[in-house]
């Protein structure tokens, strides 16, 4: 068997909270969860979704997916409507409030993004990228 530090899993822990460490500064003066961000972010970028495309885009778990939408629903951050096609269909979508504070804190996040590759490299960071996509891609 492997060494206990050349797990894999363990060290996409590691890489996780390293990089999640020049975000979660950001997110916390908003302050929204690296979970509501997510939501947010892929909002923004997808516009509506049901629940269910919320969930498996963020990596959240329907359960929880539930109570962190209640709660960006009671900041003023999402709306939920029924679909006219179909009543059993509730769509998600980002308010004014949201956007504009996804417009404000985006330069900001992306300025990590550019700490993070100027101590990685943007040849490590895209290779990273490439290889992460590959392993999300097989299957158990």
């Amino acid at each position: 068997m492997r060494k206990y530090e050349d797990s894999i899993p363990l060290k996409l822990l590691k890489a996780r909270e390293v990089t999640m460490g020049f975000f979660r500064p950001v997110l916390q003066e908003i302050p929204l969860t690296e979970q509501q961000w997510r939501i947010i972010r892929a909002l923004d970028e997808h516009g509506e979704l049901e629940s269910k495309q919320l969930a498996e885009l963020c990596c959240i778990l329907s359960p929880s997916l539930t109570g962190i939408i209640s709660r960006l629903e009671q900041q003023d951050y999402i709306q939920r409507r029924r679909s006219p096609e179909d009543q059993r269909r509730v769509l998600i979508s980002l308010t004014d409030k949201a956007k504009e504070m996804f417009e404000k804190v985006s330069p900001v996040l992306e300025a990590r993004y550019q700490e993070i590759t100027a101590q990685f490299s943007r040849e490590n960071m895209e290779q990273l990228n490439k290889l992460l996509n590959l392993l999300c891609q097989i299957k158990p």
